[in-house]
């Protein structure tokens, strides 16, 4: 998997450009489905990172890209992480995509594009 390009809202992956947050599940690509974790947002003052959303947890390590830093991740998601043992990390975009360049085998991502 190639990382090509990433800005503020859009990354470009293997000559696809994305505008939205994506799920990077076993070497495919899809768009991050928040709706379910819209309900916290309130509590948040950002729609987080929750259990209720589909969390591509078939791998060793989950590395969730929090934009600049906002991206809040709910705490049950960090216990679900280390009940399946998944080693979960949590960092900004840019070094997710760093991360996910220098070591993918049985590496899962969530990257989200803004704020």
């Amino acid at each position: 998997m190639r990382f090509e390009e990433f800005s503020f809202g859009s990354i470009r992956i293997d000559g696809t450009t994305y505008n939205y947050d994506v799920v990077i599940d076993r070497g495919k690509v899809g768009k991050r489905k928040k709706k379910r974790s819209r309900k916290f947002r309130q509590a948040f003052g950002h729609t987080p990172l929750s259990i209720e959303e589909k969390i591509p947890w078939k791998c060793r390590r989950l590395v969730i890209g929090t934009g600049t830093g906002a991206l809040p991740v709910m705490t049950d998601v960090k216990k679900e992480a280390k009940r399946r043992g998944v080693q979960l990390l949590v960092m900004p975009t840019s070094e997710a995509i760093r991360t996910l360049s220098e070591e993918p085998d049985e590496t899962n991502a969530i990257l989200h594009l803004t704020c």
